[in-house]
C-alpha cells in the first residue's frame, strides 16, 4: 500500500444499427417482474491504482475477478478502475491516468475523513474505504452495501454508427429517508479493458491488465425527493476501438458522497 500526502483544491468532475439493449436496476420490485441479473442490487466498486505502484498489481487482479465472477449472489458489481496521476514521476507515466481521478480520490479523502490518499485503495458505493487488494474486506463491503436502499436507474442504448451510441437514461427519484436533498446524476465512459507493458519504474518488466479503466466521468443531471431523472443524449465513443467500452450512470451525493443507484450498459456485449 503506497500513501501520498493529500492534494489540496477537492474536486470532482462534474462536469441505424439498432440493437438495444436494457439495463433496469430496482432493488424493491416483485422477483415475478426480475431477471436473475435484474433480482441483483447495483454495487458501485471503485479502484483508485496506478501502473507506477508496485503494490496495485493484486488490486488490479482483484477487480478483473470480481467483475468476471460476481461473487456476491444479491449484487451486481459495477466496477471502475480509476488510475490516478501522482505516481507518475518515479520512473513511469501510467497512460490511464488522470488528474481528475486524483482529485476525486481526494474528495473521498475528505468524506472518510483520511490524513492521507494511497493507492491500492478501493471505495464500494461511496460508503465503505479498504485497501484495494484485501479480497475478504472487499467482499464484507459488498455485503453490506446491498443492504442499502437504491433507487432504479436504467440505460438504454443503440449504436448510430461505429463512432457513436445513444443513449436513454432514466431513474427514479431520491427516497423519502435520504439523507441529501438532491444527488448528481454522472455518465462514466469507460475502456472495458485495457493492457500495458510497463518499462520502466517499480513495475518494469511486468504486462499489466485492467478492466473498465475510467476515461470521463461528468455530471449529466439532478435528482431529489420527488423528481427523477430522464434524458436522451448522443456519446462519441473511441474511434479505434468503439466496441471496447463501458458507459455507467452513477446517482451519488454532493462531493464524491454516497451512492444512491447505479446503472451499466457493455457496448462489448
Amino acid at each position: 500500500m503506497r500513501f501520498r500526502s493529500s492534494i489540496t483544491g477537492v474536486v470532482v468532475v462534474c462536469g441505424l444499427m439498432l440493437i438495444s439493449l436494457r439495463y433496469i436496476h430496482a432493488a424493491n420490485r416483485p422477483p415475478s417482474q426480475m431477471s436473475d441479473r435484474s433480482r441483483r442490487t447495483p454495487v458501485l466498486v471503485e479502484l483508485f491504482t496506478s501502473e507506477g505502484c508496485s503494490s496495485c498489481p493484486p488490486a488490479d487482479a482483484l477487480l478483473v475477478r470480481l467483475d468476471r465472477s460476481q461473487p456476491v449472489s444479491s449484487a451486481e458489481l459495477i466496477v471502475l478502475s480509476e488510475h490516478v496521476d501522482y505516481w507518475n514521476d518515479i520512473g513511469w507515466r501510467d497512460p490511464y491516468s488522470s488528474h481528475e481521478n486524483s482529485e476525486r480520490q481526494s474528495a473521498y479523502a475528505a468524506q472518510f475523513g483520511l490524513g492521507s490518499i494511497y493507492t491500492p485503495q478501493m471505495v464500494v458505493d461511496g460508503h465503505f474505504e479498504l485497501v484495494g487488494s484485501d479480497e475478504r474486506k472487499a467482499k464484507q463491503a459488498i455485503e453490506n452495501a446491498v443492504k442499502e436502499m437504491k433507487i432504479p436507474v436504467s440505460i438504454s442504448f443503440s449504436l448510430s454508427d461505429e463512432k457513436a451510441a445513444i443513449l436513454q437514461i432514466e431513474t427514479g427519484p431520491l427516497p423519502t429517508s435520504a439523507s441529501t436533498e438532491s444527488a448528481g446524476v454522472f455518465l462514466a465512459i469507460a475502456d472495458d479493458s485495457d493492457e500495458s507493458h510497463v518499462f520502466r519504474g517499480e513495475n518494469a518488466g511486468r504486462t499489466l491488465k485492467h478492466v473498465a479503466v475510467l476515461r470521463n466521468l461528468s455530471q449529466i443531471g439532478t435528482v431529489n425527493g420527488t423528481t427523477g431523472f430522464s434524458r436522451n443524449m448522443k456519446v462519441d465513443l473511441d474511434a479505434k476501438n468503439p466496441r471496447n467500452a463501458r458507459i455507467a450512470v452513477i446517482v451519488q451525493g454532493a462531493d464524491a458522497g454516497r451512492v444512491w443507484g447505479a446503472g451499466l450498459a457493455q457496448l462489448s456485449n
